[in-house]
């Protein structure tokens, strides 16, 4: 059998917070520790957005600092806690000041297209006709070329309350749908936002949402806000092979 190409997500680091005892920073290295020491190494990683907790320029050099031990492409999006400014003065990415920020490369054997679900200013996320009408033009660029799409506000109603409420309009996840209805060759498309692991579907396709590498949010469907708690972080890993996207969810222990 031959070695998959494997794909590391990361996602909401919060680099720069500090809470429930816990330092963002030291938590992303140990998350970093944990998939230096797997087997295997990524051949790519992207990171899925809140690279950090205040967007300032040194929480931005640290975050980039850490995620270079991977010796890996990397990949970044913004996430509500993100300024698509500040990510540009710190790390090579497409477009000027604050655009949406973009992008679709090839992998090899898998093409990452890379969608900003942000609202500058909020915490829920928006897709605009014309963030939506990007993707639909760079996914008919390369109809037959197996493509992950990836974003920070997962396109899913997870059933618990505070998180609806910063997540998605459900119109907009209908479009996006809409999207992927016409595009097959898209085999998932993965997220972050939540702070755990949820797993959902839209037209056909899995969304997985992955759990982040400091803090995750309590289970709990009736609560008026996200609470974030000291469970265990972890990251995902999506294996390709033969044809085929398989998702590892690896939880980070000590």
């Amino acid at each position: 059998m031959s070695r998959p190409f494997l794909i590391l997500q990361l996602s909401d680091l919060h680099v720069g917070g500090n809470a429930e005892g816990l330092d963002a920073a030291t938590a992303l290295a140990s998350a970093i520790d944990s998939v230096r020491g797997l087997p295997d190494r990524p051949d790519a990683v992207v990171v899925t957005g809140d690279l950090t907790n205040g967007a300032a320029d040194v929480e931005y050099r640290l975050a980039r600092e850490l995620l270079a031990r991977l010796d890996a492409p990397t990949y970044v999006l913004p996430g509500n806690h993100d300024d698509r400014a500040g990510l540009r003065r710190n790390f090579e990415l497409p477009g000027s000041g604050d655009a949406p920020i973009q992008q679709a490369v090839d992998l090899g054997p898998l093409r990452l297209v890379m969608l900003d679900s942000t609202r500058p200013g909020e915490v829920a996320g928006e897709l605009d006709g014309e963030r939506l009408a990007w993707l639909e033009t760079e996914l008919a660029r390369a109809s037959d070329q197996l493509t992950l799409l990836a974003m920070h506000h997962p396109p899913l109603a997870t059933g618990i309350l505070a998180c609806d409420e910063i997540g998605l309009p459900a119109a907009e996840r209908r479009a996006l749908g809409a999207i992927l209805d016409r595009h097959p060759q898209v085999l998932r498309v993965v997220a972050g936002h939540m702070h755990r692991m949820i797993a959902a579907e839209l037209s056909g396709r899995t969304v997985l949402a992955a759990p982040s590498t400091y803090l995750q949010g309590r289970l709990d469907f009736t609560a008026p806000e996200l609470a974030l708690v000291r469970e265990p972080p972890g990251f995902a890993i999506h294996a390709l092979l033969d044809g085929e996207l398989a998702s590892h969810i690896q939880p980070v222990i000590g």
